[in-house]
Formats: structure tokens, C-alpha cells, sequence
């Protein structure tokens, strides 16, 4: 077992890191306490804007009347695509999206404009009443159909190693087969939302709900035709992003600034929950297609898959949601001889964006399901076909993206799992369950996970962070990432306070913010804390070591003779309470703030040929899942959940087993009940809580054990911890290929033809196909 990182001479021990420290918003939170943007107060004169929707998937937009929606009580403008002072295309990276639609439409729910009213059912009913001439053109609404027709958003990429057509040839055994996986709706507790307020001198300050305040800015400066210093984003708290608010929020702010630049008032754009749903991109669906040759223990030893992403009408960023799922094909799997071709496939439909795993999921499941038809199609126990194909047997440790697995812990990882699971017991008295109960089947899983951990556009991977010290020995942290109920500032926060020998309830955040830390990326890819918890402890460092040199010249000693523990600062001559220190550094004008930039090390790649070392480590896991089934109505359930997950050297154990189960129960929901139903005419049908069933308090299973893996992060990561936001999404995928265990012993013939989501419906077909 490695050690854990080891920290500056001079420094406590860790009396905040690994302990399980209340979320420091959660007295707010329980309290309704907690201020979200649309608990800011609202200053005088704020209106309130509601989006005027297409209707129509595809269509020439031949006319806008808001002649009755200006008419109506409390309306004062309708802003349209002529109203946008600078490049009606928002600044996205492929440049693709219109502002508002102007000339044509291209899915239903397309924002033609925004209606200002004095309130907010004044605005969504103007809305409503602003008449819009479309004429229909043919839509693309189906995934394979668009990859016949070569509709894409990017072009096509073909990633390739060894020679998997010969790998087919010489494989005594090969399967062929499809696969369909939906979409999912972020279903956020607080929808989107943007407020813009007008300031002197033609600057402005948004607040908003975004996991990236610094793409709002720029994207709101870039409307407006300002430097992206007139713009300053705030941001406090979301209520759940999980990916939806990475670039979709932008769209909010945007259209609220244009509103609030044509009245010259304040004004809030907050969506409904319908019209969110309506407005706002998905997990992207995906179809894939694949041929496999294996041997008699069920190793794969050659593989040709095709992966189409249901991409919507434009690109957002469907290019590296695509790109990831093409780098976690192999899981925690080797791959010899492969073949990988990704189509990017343009649809009329909402634009698919970012989701929690980024693409991983939709990466990972094929290949799961590929290993559970071959142990079927062989006789064998699928357990026994993953643990043939894992990485490190044989040295087989390379990525079929040239990427070395270093710090693989699998083969210990699963077999510890397997043991506490008692996972071949469990399958012998399954088996006996199913053998005399021909209503209701049983099935068990378990399935493993390496995820890779960094942004894949590797200059996102940098972060900045301010500490400031006052001279009472308060401390006050800010950063560039955003919190959305993960917990990031408390980790922040704890970090922060051992490199400073504080007490953890001395440290507080503030708001993320633009103007104080400038540039910053994304709130995304499971990287919060391993950025901004180690730029915020660099720059804690410095100010440690600045008082360690002050203490020294007053003490006679060497700086690292100087400790900060508990409250106290100790040299060889005297001890002092930091609040001492700080008053007499801040009177010998001691400088008592500081900046900390952190970038990651060793990561590069070759985005044209996507090879390369794309991640700093990988996180690991497995979970052991046993579901039933009914075969006479195809409602299934989850019985039993075992997970074994690897987060490192936990800087917070509490919050992150809360991720582990959090992650896994919405990963749970993609594969059996959140299933997205579009109409022939393009209009999304399940659009309300209504018609689109995430899981819930009763959907958890009685059963749920989580335990962590006690090593520490091989790689010098912040406190010696892993990611833990993405990873356990993944271990969900243990429910899909338990569930289709299930119908293959109901079916009694060894095949599962199961898409995800499982639902009653969907199980039904798979039992009877």
C-alpha cells in the first residue's frame, strides 16, 4: 500500500482531511436558508422573461407576430434574433447554434425569442400567444437513419489497434448484435435560470446556475459585443447540475442579457419544468453495432463496433461526449485487436449535451453486454468471462488509445467484492430460485469500472484559487469551481484549513466568481476537487510559509522548524494562537492573502488520431447487483446492491459514499424507468414528472452496502484522493446486466436481446422476442 501524500515539514497532521465533515451548506440548506438565484433579491424595476418555442421539428421560419402577446397586461417587449448587437450564433466551439432561430427551426422547443414581462405568469402567457408562420420540411428523428443519410454534427472517427478483422477470423467462436441505449433528462431540482443586471458604463453582473461561470461570461460578452471583462458571473449554489449546466446555462444567461440590454431594466429568466424539458439537451442516445470473436474461455480477440450518438441538431459538446465514450469502450477490459468507428449524427431534436460520465456510460455497456452473450452463448459464469478479459493478465496493461494502465487494482478489488457479496453463493441459490419459480425470475451481476479521470481537452485542466486571511484568523476561499450539492467547497474547505493548522469552522467560502478568479473551467469531468482543492492549497501554502518565515526571523530558527496545528502556531522559543500571529504579521505588514494556480501533470494527446495518456489516473469500482423480474407484467425491481468503490484517500468519506450512492441510484434510473419518448413529429411526449419517472425513496433497495478501497491515489493527487463524481454513475450498469441475466433465465435459451431503459415494456419484449 502506497503512502499518502506526503506535506510540507512543518504542517499538522490532517485533522479535517479524511474526516466526515458536514456539508458546509447544510445547516442553510435544511433550513431553507441556502440562497439559489431565484432567491436573490430583485432589484427595483426587474422584469421577467418566458422563451416563445417552436413547435415544429424542422421548418422555414416564415414570420413572428407578437402583436397579441404585446397587447396582453404586464408585457413590455418581445426580443427577437434582430435585437442581438453582435453574432447572432452563440460562441459555442463548433459555432453551430443560433441565438434565436431565424430563418429556419430545427427540432421542437427551439427558442424563436423571449417575451419581458413586469411578472413571471405574465411572460409565460405572452409567450404562448406570440404567433409564429413555420413551414415543415423533413425531419431526421431516427439515430440510424441519420448515419444513412450522413447527417452529422462532426465528422466521423475511426480509432483502430492491431488487426481486428484477422483477430475475427482465427476466433473459434463470434457473435454479432445491436443495442439501443436512451437518453436521460438531468432532472435537476433547480431548474435553469439567469438573472442579468444592467451597471453603469455598459458593464454587467449575471447571476447564474452554471457549472462554468466562465463560458457564461464569455458567451454573454460575446452577444453583447463586450470584452469579457465588462461581464461578471456569479455564482453561489446550484441545485444539481450533473452535467446540464455545463453549457446550457449560457443559453439562460444569454437570452436574459439581450432582454435586459433591449428594456434596459433587470431582468430574470427562470424556466418551468415543462419548458426546461422541452428547451434543454439530454444524456445522448446511442445505437451501436458490433462483431466479436472470442475463445473457449470467452477471451475477446477481436472486435469491430460501431458507435452513433444521437448528437441532436448541433454540436454542442457532443464531439468530447463522443470522443470519451470511444476512449471507455474497453472499460476495465484489454482489447488486442479493435476496431472503433464514431458517428456523430445530426437529428432534430433537442441538442444532447453533457451528463455525469460524459459520454463513459454510453462507452462502457456495449462491452458489458458483448461479455455477458458471450459467457451465455459459452455456458460459463459472466463473472468468470469479465475477470478472463481484465487488464494486467499477461501484461496486457496498454489502451487500445495507447495509454498505459499503471495503477491497476482490479483483479484485488474484484475478488474482495466477490467475497463480501458471496457472489457464488448467491448465483447456485438464484439458480435453485428460478429452477422452481417460473413467475418471478432472478438475476445477478457484477460488473467493474475504470474511469479515467481529466478533462480530455487537456487545456481545461488548470484551475486558480484565492485565500485570503484576516486579521481576526478568519479565512476566506475562493476558487473557480462551482458547487452543486457534490460537496466541493467543504473539501476546499478542509484542505485549506489543515495546510493552515486551523480549525475546519474558521474557513469559509464565497461565492464563485468571475472577478476574482478569471478563466476558470468547467465544474465537470469528476475534476473539481482534484483543481481547485489543490490550487486552493498552494495558495494556502504560500501564506503558511510567509508567517513560517516571519515566526523564524523572530524566533532564530529555521521556517520548517515552525508548526501550525490546532489553532497554534509552535517554534522552538514560543507558542502562539494564530489569531496572535496573524495580528502581529498583519502589524509587520506580513502580506495575509494569496493566489494558488494548479495545472495536471503528465497528460497529453493527439486529438486527431486520440491516442495518448487523455487521463492522470483511473478511478476504479465494482458493484454486485441481484434484481427480479416479472414475466407475466416485465416490472422488475432491485433487491440487493454490494459496492466495493475506489475513491483514494478520502478527504471526506461521508460525502463521498453520499456521491457513490447518489451516482449509482441515477445510473440506475438511465437503465430502467427514465426512458425519453419523441412522437413521429419530433415532439418530446415525456416532458413532465408526469410522463418521465426518475427513481425514487422507494426504488432503493433495502440492501445497499458501500464500502470504500483503502488505498490511497498512486499519483501525487490532492490529500491522496480520487474522483469520485462520475465513477459510480457506472457501477449502475451491474442493474442492466442483472436484469437481462434475469430474462435469459426466464427465456431459457441463453439470450437477452434487452435495450436500455429496462422498462416493464421493454423487459416484455425482451422476454418474448
Amino acid at each position: 500500500m502506497n503512502a499518502p501524500e506526503k506535506f510540507v515539514a512543518g504542517t499538522a497532521a490532517q485533522p479535517a482531511v479524511g474526516q466526515p465533515r458536514i456539508h458546509e451548506s447544510a445547516r442553510a440548506h435544511v433550513a431553507g436558508a441556502a440562497t439559489y438565484v431565484d432567491d436573490v433579491p430583485e432589484v427595483k424595476g426587474t422584469l421577467h422573461a418566458a422563451p416563445i418555442l417552436s413547435k415544429v421539428a424542422r421548418g422555414r421560419l416564415l414570420s413572428v407576430d407578437p402583436a397579441e402577446a404585446l397587447a396582453m397586461e404586464g408585457v413590455r417587449e418581445v426580443v427577437l434574433a434582430a435585437d442581438i448587437p453582435a453574432d447572432p450564433l452563440f460562441a459555442t466551439f463548433a459555432h453551430d447554434e443560433p441565438i434565436f432561430a431565424r430563418d429556419t427551426v430545427e427540432y421542437a422547443g427551439q427558442v424563436v425569442g423571449v417575451v419581458v414581462a413586469e411578472t413571471v405568469m405574465q411572460a409565460r402567457r405572452a409567450a404562448r400567444r406570440v404567433k409564429l408562420e413555420i413551414e415543415p420540411l423533413p425531419a431526421v428523428l431516427d439515430v440510424r437513419e441519420a448515419v444513412k443519410q450522413q447527417s452529422f454534427v462532426l465528422p466521423p472517427v475511426t480509432v483502430r489497434r492491431g488487426e481486428p478483422e484477422q483477430g475475427l477470423a482465427r476466433a473459434p467462436h463470434r457473435l454479432a448484435g445491436s443495442l439501443e441505449v436512451g437518453g436521460q433528462e438531468h432532472f435537476y431540482l433547480e431548474g435553469q435560470v439567469g438573472y442579468a443586471l444592467p451597471l453603469e458604463q455598459d458593464q454587467w453582473w449575471i447571476y447564474s446556475s452554471t457549472q462554468h461561470p466562465a463560458e457564461v461570461q464569455h458567451w454573454v460578452a460575446h452577444a453583447l459585443g463586450l470584452d469579457a471583462s465588462a461581464v461578471r458571473v456569479d455564482c453561489r449554489r446550484m441545485g444539481g447540475g450533473f452535467g446540464g449546466k455545463e453549457t446550457q446555462a449560457g443559453h439562460i444567461a444569454v437570452w436574459a442579457a439581450l432582454a435586459a440590454r433591449k428594456t434596459r431594466r433587470p431582468v430574470k429568466l427562470r424556466l418551468d419544468r415543462d419548458d426546461d424539458f422541452l428547451v434543454t439537451g439530454k444524456r445522448h442516445p446511442f445505437a451501436y453495432d458490433y462483431e466479436v470473436g472470442f475463445d473457449d474461455e470467452g477471451r475477446i480477440l477481436g472486435l469491430k463496433l460501431v458507435l452513433a450518438a444521437n448528437c441532436g441538431w448541433s454540436a454542442d459538446l457532443s464531439g468530447p461526449v463522443a470522443d470519451r465514450a470511444v476512449f471507455h469502450v474497453d472499460n476495465a477490459y484489454f482489447l488486442s485487436d479493435v476496431e472503433i468507428v464514431s458517428y456523430r449524427c445530426r437529428t432534430n431534436v433537442q441538442s444532447h449535451t453533457a451528463f455525469r460520465g460524459f459520454g463513459g456510460p454510453q462507452g462502457m455497456i456495449v462491452t458489458e453486454a458483448m461479455l455477458g452473450d458471450i459467457a451465455r452463448a459459452l455456458g460459463k459464469d459472466p463473472l468468470d468471462v469479465r475477470k478472463t478479459n481484465l487488464y494486467g493478465i499477461e501484461d496486457r496493461n496498454l489502451t487500445h488509445y495507447r495509454m498505459p494502465v499503471e495503477d491497476n487494482i482490479l483483479h484485488p478489488l474484484i475478488a474482495r467484492l466477490e467475497q463480501d457479496a458471496a457472489y457464488r453463493r448467491r448465483r447456485a441459490e438464484i439458480a435453485q430460485w428460478n429452477a422452481a419459480n417460473p413467475v418471478l425470475r432472478r438475476g445477478l451481476a457484477l460488473t467493474p469500472v475504470k474511469f479515467g479521470i481529466s478533462f480530455t481537452a487537456t487545456f481545461f485542466n488548470q484551475a486558480g484559487a484565492l485565500v485570503h486571511v484576516y486579521t481576526d484568523g478568519s479565512v476566506q476561499v475562493n476558487h473557480g469551481g462551482t458547487e452543486m450539492g457534490q460537496g466541493l467547497h467543504t473539501k476546499v474547505c478542509q484542505l485549506v484549513a489543515d495546510e493552515l493548522g486551523v480549525p475546519f469552522e474558521r474557513v469559509r467560502i464565497s461565492s464563485t466568481d468571475t472577478a476574482k478568479v478569471p478563466n476558470a473551467s468547467a465544474t465537470a469531468a469528476s475534476s473539481g476537487t482534484d483543481l481547485n482543492g489543490r490550487a486552493a492549497q498552494f495558495a494556502a501554502r504560500q501564506i503558511r510559509e510567509r508567517l513560517a518565515g516571519y515566526v523564524a526571523e523572530k524566533q532564530g530558527c529555521r521556517p520548517e522548524q515552525v508548526i501550525f496545528a490546532h489553532g497554534q502556531v509552535s517554534g522552538p522559543e514560543a507558542v502562539m494562537s494564530w489569531e496572535q500571529l496573524v495580528d502581529d504579521a498583519w502589524r509587520s505588514r506580513v502580506q495575509l492573502w494569496s493566489d494558488g494556480f494548479y495545472r495536471t501533470p503528465k497528460i497529453h494527446y493527439d486529438k486527431a488520431t486520440l491516442s495518448g495518456r487523455p487521463f492522470y489516473y483511473f478511478a476504479y469500482g465494482a458493484a454486485c447487483t441481484e434484481v427480479a423480474i416479472d414475466t407475466l407484467t416485465g416490472e422488475n425491481r432491485v433487491l440487493k446492491v454490494d459496492i466495493l468503490h475506489d475513491v483514494g484517500h478520502s478527504i471526506n468519506p461521508a460525502l463521498d459514499i453520499g456521491q457513490i450512492e447518489g451516482g449509482f441510484i441515477q445510473g440506475m434510473g438511465w437503465l430502467t424507468t427514465e426512458q425519453l419518448v419523441w412522437t413521429g413529429q419530433g415532439e418530446l411526449a415525456t416532458h413532465a414528472p408526469s410522463t418521465y419517472k426518475i427513481p425514487a425513496t422507494g426504488d432503493v433497495p433495502g440492501h445497499f452496502r458501500i464500502a470504500l478501497w483503502p488505498e490511497p491515489n498512486r499519483e501525487d493527487n490532492v490529500g491522496g484522493s480520487k474522483a469520485v463524481g462520475e465513477p459510480p454513475f457506472m457501477l449502475a450498469i451491474s442493474v442492466w446486466e442483472a436484469l437481462r441475466d434475469a430474462v435469459a433465465a426466464a427465456r431459457g435459451d441463453g439470450r437477452a436481446k434487452l435495450d436500455a431503459p429496462a422498462t416493464a415494456e421493454n423487459v416484455l419484449k425482451a422476454l418474448r422476442a
